[in-house]
Parts: C-alpha cells; structure tokens; sequence
C-alpha cells in the first residue's frame, strides 16, 4: 500500500534525535540553480493521525467486517448495521431540506445570468473577461464536478492477505457478487490478476437492500444537486450518467493502440500517433458511444486518453522516437522529414554532429542525437506529434458525436509546445492540477482558450484512512477550507469553465490492486459522507454564479 498504519518507534517512523541532515533536491535538473536557505524550524503541536497505533496488540487483524480500520475510532465511523440505516433515514431527510441551489436550471446553469443562445447541446463562449461553458438551454455554466461517480469502486485484493481481516463478508455464499479479479500496473501487485472484493459494495446492500443497484444512483444524483454540484466527472458509471439527471462527461482513449517504443511514462508508452491502429482504436472507442452518451445534451463532451507522458521539455518524445526500431511508424515519418529538409544526409551529420552512414543508417540507428544540436528539428517533430494526437482525437469525437466538445487529454505533464497543439484542436484544454490552488495558472499555449481541471483533491488522516493523497491538509476541516479555496480560485480565474474533484468515494482502507489508498472521497468506504467537505461544496454552489 502506498499509505499504512504504524505504531510508535517501529520502522516507517521517525526518531528526530537521529536525523542528521535535510536534503533539498531538484528532480531531474536541466540547467544550474542556486539556493539561499535559512531559518529551519519546526513548530507547532504535533496530532499523530488516526491510523497511529499505540495499543493494538495483536495488531492482526486490523481491518472490520465494513472495510474500515479496526484499531481506532472517529467520527463518521460505522459501528453496526444499525448505523447503516440511521444513517440512510437521516440523509434522506437532509437530502429533502435541501434540494440544490435555487438559482439553477435543470441541467445547472445560471437562471439569473444572460439568456445566450441555446443549441440543444454545451458549447463554449467567451463573456466579457471570462471563457464559460453555455448549456443546452443558453444559460453559463460552469462544470462544478466529481469524478469516479459509480456504485461499486475500486476493489481491494485479498490474496496473501488472509489475517487482514475480521469477521470477513466474502465468506457468506450470498455475497459472491462483490468478488472480482484486480489488474494492476504497479505496486506488489503488478502483472498480476489477484482475487479481490469490495467492501464498499457490500455495504451499499446493507445499507439500501435488495434493490440497492437500482436506489443508489437515484440517491447520487439527488446528493450531487444537494451538494450544488452540476457535472459527473471522468470514469464515472454510464448507468448513473445515462440517467440524464446531471450533466456528465465521458472519455475514449488509445489504450490497445501501437505504442512508441523509444518513449517513457508514468502510465506506459507514448501511442504512436502516426500508426493506423490510433486512429482506429479512437474511433471504435466513439463509436461505443452510439446510442448512449454521443447526441446526448446531458453529455458535455469527451476527454481522450489521461495523463499522457507529453514531459516538460518538448523534446523527449521526438528523442524517444529516434531510440524506436526502425519500423516504427513515427520513425519513419520523422527521418522522410529530416531527408526532405537536409537532403544529403552529411549535411544533417553536420548540423547534428553525428556519423550517420546513409538515411537507412539513421532509420536503424537506436541512438539519439545531442539534444541541443539537434534541437531544432526535435522540437520541429514534437510539434507535428502533438498537432497529430489532438487533431485525430478531434476527428474521431466529432465523426460521432459532431455537436459535442472535444475536452483534451488531461495534461499532468507538459510544455508550450504540447499546450499549443492541444489549444488547436481542442474546444476545452483540459489539465490535472494537484496543488493548492489554480487561481494563478498560466496557460502556455500561446491561446486564448478555455480550460477546464479534470481532476483536483486534498486529503488528511483523521478519519481512520492511512494515505492523505496527492495535497496533503491537516484534518477535514482544513480539506473544506481547501475546497473551498481552490473551486472559488478557479472560478475567479478567466479561462477556466470548470474543475472536477477526484473523487466519489474513498480509495479503500487496504488499497486498489495498484497500492493506492487515499482518504479523497466525500464518502467513505460505507457511503457515509464526510460534513465539512459536502457543507463547503455546498456554499460554493450557492454562490457559483453570483461570484
């Protein structure tokens, strides 16, 4: 897991008598910096979060039949089955009080703004300073979202895992629904297909019944209006979003597709863009949306693949390239350019300060040039690789559904070269921006386009979960103050028409099959939602578009 519980003293913590040194790095470095440091202190008291273990002795078992952390207690933490249904009774009768914003049309756009002109679908305008999203009906709309909206989310694996758990649900025959087989490409679990469960299903049917499957998404859309949220965000359930209850956006991606071999990243291999199967993975993704979300109005658009490894310098994918075999495909169309610039490849050996024999040389050649000679004509084909994702992407949204938005590619990493492609084909520039704030973001494109932030979140270890995620804060009440923050920073900012959280529910206590196990979610592993978030969500929403 990538977060865990420990008790004092034991490895994974930290003795301050026996620290020595601070170490101030930076990743990667490119060019020189210089440092002026001073004035180290820590202050402030220290609260140990709750997965912090003094008196768990035997510490296994450590997880309760519902999925949680079984040595401590907090707030919000489900003790009973009785629980479960209070808890349903008294969210029904808050959901009842309070309906959503008053000011909202059906679909969550301003009543109070300008009547613009209504398409029937989303579309994007620019009033005044600021880029909006339009609704169907002409009234601004800015995309106020959550992502992973679904039932049953991530499972936990089980195998080797067997003194985990207590008074484990899987072992009744009629529960057999809630096992699954987790794929993972990271973690312990990596390359492996592991038996898992999920908890958090199991106690959507404690808590609703029978007809669970049917009452929840009911209960979701009726919860994200409450919340004064108007958007399902990425890689949220089709059967929840196909409701056509809340506005929703949907996504395609490459996945399956050839892949550059010389390239990098996070989430694998950099597609090859220039080889058929792109283009032909992309549009059988669409045309899976026929007769679902594609010519829906409730569908704002669609974002394609996520995360992409595009790197920071705009060059790395083009260095990648030239490091493929010689029947990559991208290859191939970056050395025909170079022989149409240079012609005689001596002269390219000049520029570059290479010995290549001939242009067949250099197709079979797995060695990349120096970067800085070759500069010019790396940067010249990171070009023309951007420029060929989004406007293939572009063309396979729109074969389909041509009234629809193209939402990018959810930057994480990027440059101005790939910011410029992206802002020339896409109705949305789409990014992932896990900080504290967005107010200040500078698009790097060269455009004035709109943006929107696919996925954001703060997280904290007071409510029994064992890893804060991505932007760590001190305890729930800090995390709705961040919300609120950052939402409202967003909206101030003039490009950006929405930002959507990540995500529903929380990761599970003992993780996905990829090790993540992150307290991000407005509800918990028994559907229980956490008040300070939902509260601060919900005076966003009622002052949206009034800010």
């Amino acid at each position: 897991m990538v977060g865990y519980p420990v008790a004092a003293g034991v490895n994974g913590t930290i003795d301050p008598a026996n620290v020595t040194q601070l170490l101030v790095f930076v990743d990667k470095p490119k060019e020189d910096h210089l440092f002026e440091i001073a004035d180290i202190r820590a202050t402030g008291a220290y609260t140990p979060p709750t997965a912090w273990v003094t008196d768990a002795d035997p510490f296994f078992p450590f997880i309760d039949t519902f999925g949680q952390y079984l040595h401590k207690d907090w707030p919000g933490k489900t003790h009973s089955l009785a629980e479960l249904a209070a808890n349903r009774q008294q969210e029904a009768k808050e959901l009842e009080a309070q309906p959503g914003p008053k000011d909202w049309d059906p679909y969550g756009g301003s009543l109070a703004g300008p009547q613009l002109k209504a398409t029937g679908f989303f579309r994007t305008e620019k009033v005044g300073p600021k880029w909006w999203l339009v609704d169907p009906d002409g009234h601004l709309f800015f995309s106020h979202g959550i992502d992973c909206v679904r039932p049953l989310d991530s499972t936990t694996p089980i195998e080797e895992r067997e003194t985990w758990f207590v008074d484990f649900p899987g072992k009744q025959p009629e529960l057999a629904e809630f096992f699954s087989h987790s794929h993972a490409l990271k973690g312990h679990y990596a390359g492996r297909s592991v038996q898992a469960f999920s908890f958090a299903g199991v106690n959507l049917l404690r808590k609703y019944g029978p007809d669970w499957r049917t009452a929840v998404p009911r209960v979701m859309h009726q919860r994200l209006r409450s919340w004064g949220l108007n958007t399902i965000g990425n890689w949220s359930d089709e059967h929840v979003f196909l409701m056509r209850l809340t506005p929703c956006t949907d996504t395609i991606g490459s996945a399956g597709a050839k892949v550059i071999e010389g390239s990098e990243g996070y989430w694998g291999k950099f597609p090859d863009v220039f080889d058929a199967s792109f283009a032909d993975t992309l549009r059988r993704g669409m045309e899976g949306k026929r007769g679902k979300s594609a010519g829906d109005a409730w569908c704002l658009g669609y974002f394609s693949d996520n995360e992409l490894f595009w790197d920071d310098d705009g060059i790395s994918l083009a260095v990648g390239t030239l490091r493929a075999p010689a029947d990559q495909p991208a290859k191939k169309i970056f050395v025909a350019d170079l022989q149409a610039k240079y012609g005689d490849i001596a002269r390219l050996n000049q520029v570059w300060g290479t010995t290549h024999a001939s242009w067949d040389a250099l197709l079979e050649s797995r060695v990349a040039p120096d970067p800085q000679k070759a500069e010019a004509d790396l940067a010249a084909f990171y070009s023309k690789l951007g420029e060929q994702y989004f406007r293939v992407a572009r063309e396979a949204v729109k074969a389909v559904a041509p009234n629809q938005l193209c939402l990018g590619c959810r930057f994480a990493w990027i440059n101005p070269r790939a910011a410029a492609a992206a802002a020339k084909y896409c109705d949305v520039v789409s990014y992932n921006i896990y900080h504290r704030s967005a107010a200040d973001f500078q698009f790097t494109g060269g455009a004035d386009v709109p943006l929107i932030i696919g996925e954001f979140h703060f997280g904290a270890l007071d409510r029994g979960l064992f890893h804060t995620g991505l932007v760590p804060v001190a305890d729930q009440a800090a995390r709705a103050q961040a919300y609120k923050d950052y939402v409202l920073g967003a909206l101030r900012h003039p490009q950006f028409v929405g930002c959507h959280w990540f995500q529903y529910q929380d990761e599970p206590t003992t993780a996905r099959g990829d090790g993540e196990n992150m307290q991000i979610g407005f509800v918990d592993v028994c559907d229980s939602t956490y008040p300070e978030t939902i509260e601060a969500c919900r005076a966003v929403g009622a002052m949206l578009y009034q800010r």
